[in-house]
């Protein structure tokens, strides 16, 4: 129960990684809050975690829109009395569109960078000064092995994820607050399955060390390690779960 007593925000929590991620945290003893556009789904989440004698609470909201993400801030510490983590997993993928850098809609292009990377700069902006008002935490962002692959404008999100956590690592270490990144592999998810289809096989066989797809699972405990005490003097640091694909000296 490394997380008793704690609370959480996980962005993007209604399905894939980010439910992973909420059940897992609530699990080891967290408060969590299920933050989604997608109403129905988050609730359903947060209702399953409180069955399952967790705490956890569906809050809509949209990472892109600081206004909303005061909200979400106001409403946690209203039903929590505070915040200590924050998880920025939420983006666009399953849905996203396929195009190049140089011919991409300019209306499209901003929308899927006001979530993919600046959501996370949002939500922390909204989220941090609870978290200092605690004495200190941590955040994960999600990033992908797509920041060091050619992936069009997902991957150029990515490589800005990774840059925004080294960024704010420093900005916010005085604080006590610790600032990470996870950066999956291909992973066996339902938006993966769409977007990847037949192909994540190719992936597999060409270019992971081990020859399987990752699961949520696989990203749990990645996550876990760098939210916890175990944790607490590590920072500023991308960690690649990915079954060996990429390799960074």
């Amino acid at each position: 129960m490394r997380f008793e007593n704690k609370v959480a925000v996980v962005t993007g929590a209604a399905q894939g990684i980010g439910e992973a991620y909420a059940r897992a945290l609530a699990g080891e003893g967290a408060a969590v809050v299920v933050a989604d556009l997608d109403e129905e789904a988050g609730a359903e989440v947060a209702a399953s975690i409180a069955e399952d004698g967790g705490r956890a609470m569906f809050v809509s909201c949209d990472v892109s829109d600081e206004a909303s993400a005061q909200a979400l801030v106001a409403a946690t510490v209203a039903e929590y009395g505070g915040i200590d983590h924050l998880v920025n997993n939420a983006a666009i993928y399953g849905a996203m569109e396929f195009d190049l850098l140089v011919s991409v809609d300019w209306d499209y292009y901003r929308r899927f960078m006001s979530v993919n990377l600046d959501g996370a700069l949002v939500m922390t902006r909204a989220v941090y000064p609870e978290i200092a008002e605690r004495g200190g935490g941590a955040i994960v962002n999600q990033s992908s092995t797509a920041a060091y692959l050619y992936s069009g404008f997902y991957g150029l999100a990515k490589a800005g994820i990774n840059s925004l956590t080294q960024q704010l690592a420093h900005e916010l270490g005085g604080r006590r607050i610790r600032v990470n990144a996870i950066a999956p592999g291909p992973t066996d998810t339902e938006a993966t399955r769409t977007q990847a289809g037949d192909a994540a096989r190719d992936i597999v066989r060409n270019s992971l060390a081990i020859k399987r797809m990752g699961s949520v699972d696989d990203m749990v405990g990645a996550l876990l390690f760098l939210l916890s005490d175990d944790a607490s003097w590590v920072t500023g640091q991308i960690l690649a779960v990915d079954g060996g694909q990429t390799f960074r000296l």
